[in-house]
């Protein structure tokens, strides 16, 4: 058999079950940490219940995620997960799912593997969202969850470094209200409103286009020309106005 049959006979196999987004469908990626909460806790301790060396290596992954060939407008990330929105008009790879999928658990992976020096893995999910409120309405979901993990964990390791065990910790926090996680935090002399943006709200990573000023050598004078930087935002808005910062970023 010629390989050229061989591979066209072999082949299907592959892509049998390929799928793809349709076009005029918005494309959310969430990339997920595996097994964070071991390597964070266990195999390389972070501060708890936030630490600002892996706020800063899940930050750069972002940067790196929208640097990879994607045409990504907007990154967000709590915790240790990642939510990336694509450009509409985004047709790397004939918009198959497996080639998202994939390649940006791998560069997930590898660039925070670096970062930390030791191995990290991530998972990836596609979210098809069909027109720009459901894609804020996304992002306004990841935010308002960071905002309640953020309060359950303040309540959590303050709870721990009390002597409770794991087990009495998550059952005590299990029973409280979000008024009555506040005032734990209060007889500690914790304001959760006075705690850092970031914390609560997680990180926004956008282009923005900035002037920069150099010497044209031929003509011998300044010029000023424009670039594209990524800006990463650490004071997100809250509620509707975060729903409005997000629109803000769709094209």
């Amino acid at each position: 058999m010629k390989f050229e049959e061989l591979d066209k006979k072999i082949r299907i196999y592959e892509s049998a079950n390929d799928m793809v987004v349709l076009p005029g469908m918005y494309i959310v990626a969430r990339v997920d940490g595996r097994g964070f909460t071991r390597l964070t806790k266990e195999i390389h301790p972070f501060e708890a219940p936030f630490d600002e060396r892996f706020r800063d290596y899940m930050t750069e992954t972002v940067k790196h995620l929208m640097n990879t060939g994607f045409n990504i407008v907007y990154g967000y990330t709590q915790s240790d997960e990642i939510s990336l929105l694509f450009h509409p008009d985004e047709t790397a790879f004939s918009r198959k799912h497996r080639k998202y999928i994939s390649i940006l658990a791998g560069e997930a992976s590898a660039r925070f593997s670096m970062l930390l020096g030791s191995v990290a893995t991530f998972d990836c999910r596609l979210s098809e969202l069909p027109n720009k409120q459901l894609v804020s309405d996304y992002f306004r979901w990841r935010h308002e969850d960071a905002h309640r993990n953020s309060l359950s964990a303040h309540c959590y390791w303050r709870l721990r470094k009390e002597g409770l065990s794991v087990k009495a910790a998550t059952e005590k926090i299990e029973r409280l209200s979000n008024a009555d996680k506040n005032e734990l935090l209060f007889r500690y002399n914790i304001n959760f409103n006075d705690l850092p943006s970031w914390q609560k709200r997680g990180i926004g990573v956008y282009w923005r286009e900035v002037e920069k000023k150099g010497l044209n050598p031929v003509q011998e004078r300044v010029v000023t020309t424009k670039r594209r930087i990524l800006h990463t935002e650490y004071e997100l808005p809250m509620k509707d106005e975060y729903n409005d910062f997000v629109l803000q970023r769709i094209p």
